[in-house]
């Protein structure tokens, strides 16, 4: 289902001499420049009555008209599910996202989703993309989240993400011992046998990973981990990419190693930990009403806690 908007203004002369889409982009900040990009494209937009290119230059004072089509948010269902407000404002939404929950609806998890929850909570949702999630989480990764609650939010937080100013920082545990930390700068795409999952590969999409070491332990790594870009998997792939997987990925973990003198307690607790050790512990953007940066945390989830403390004692 799709509905017709109707935009007009007119291009401050203070613009005279840049690109027009960055042009319309700033007259109406509520719409991202790419979806801009698609309407001049698509004949949706008129200056001074002619449909002009992308990249043509402006003058100053000609009249803009937009006639474009939007696609309806699709129709996913409203449940009262527990959420964790880290934060909330007119504005935006700040989650901790538990292990186990899903953040889309999709094939195999129609119900039950991060989505459904927000549409519970907050109903405007329903009229923004994606329910105003600008960034995912994996279904057994735990922590921080921002939801856009507006489209100019939505719009912005988006921006802010493509140049990379959003502060994403996770904690990882992976087998091994690393010394030091270090940049992994290899490009991600898909498995080239193994459609379902992604690696490191020749012509993949660019991506960057910070991390330093935060504990260490015997034969595993508590690592602090930035990330620069953000592709699926990136750091479980990245991670295995340095031969240090995270511990009790599913996917990319490989073959477990377990350090010679763990304690029987350690190695019960490394075996039974299931999924991937990996914790979004901090979030920091610059806040959508410009009042400045702002940064949340969230402390690591029970399971993942008992699992240091397990090696702590060896």
């Amino acid at each position: 289902m799709t509905r017709t908007i109707e935009l007009a203004g007119e291009i401050p002369p203070e613009l005279a001499g840049k690109r027009l889409d960055a042009v319309l982009a700033q007259m109406f900040p509520e719409y991202s420049r790419s979806r801009i990009q698609q309407w001049i494209e698509d004949g949706a937009v008129l200056v001074a009555g002619e449909r002009p290119r992308t990249r043509q230059k402006t003058c100053g004072g000609e009249p803009v008209r937009i006639r474009a089509a939007l696609d309806a948010p699709g129709r996913d269902e409203a449940e009262d599910l527990p959420l964790e407000l880290i934060h909330e404002d007119d504005h935006l939404l700040v989650i901790n996202k538990p292990v186990g929950l899903v953040v889309h609806p999709a094939a195999g998890h129609p119900q039950g989703t991060l989505v459904n929850a927000l549409l519970h909570h907050a109903p405007e949702l329903a009229h923004l993309p994606r329910a105003g999630i600008v960034h995912r989480l994996d279904k057994d990764t735990s922590g921080l989240l921002v939801v856009a609650r507006t489209l100019a939010s939505h719009t912005d937080l988006v921006r802010q993400l493509q140049a990379r100013t959003v502060g994403r920082e996770y904690l990882a545990l992976v087998q091994g011992a690393l010394v030091a930390g270090g940049t992994v700068d290899a490009p991600i795409g898909r498995h080239p046998v193994d459609r379902k999952r992604m690696a490191v590969v020749t012509g993949g999409r660019e991506a960057v990973t910070h991390y330093r070491v935060e504990e260490r332990f015997p034969g595993h790594t508590l690592l602090r981990v930035n990330l620069e870009t953000g592709r699926t998997h990136q750091i479980r792939v990245h991670m295995a990419h340095l031969h240090h997987p995270i511990v009790g990925d599913p996917a990319y973990g490989g073959r477990l190693r377990i350090p010679a003198g763990l304690s029987e307690t350690a190695m019960a607790a490394v075996h039974g930990f299931r999924r991937q050790a990996l914790h979004a512990a901090r979030l920091t953007l610059e806040h959508p009403d410009g009042s400045g940066t702002r940064s949340w945390e969230a402390g690591i989830p029970a399971d993942m806690q008992g699992l240091l403390e397990a090696l702590r004692v060896g």
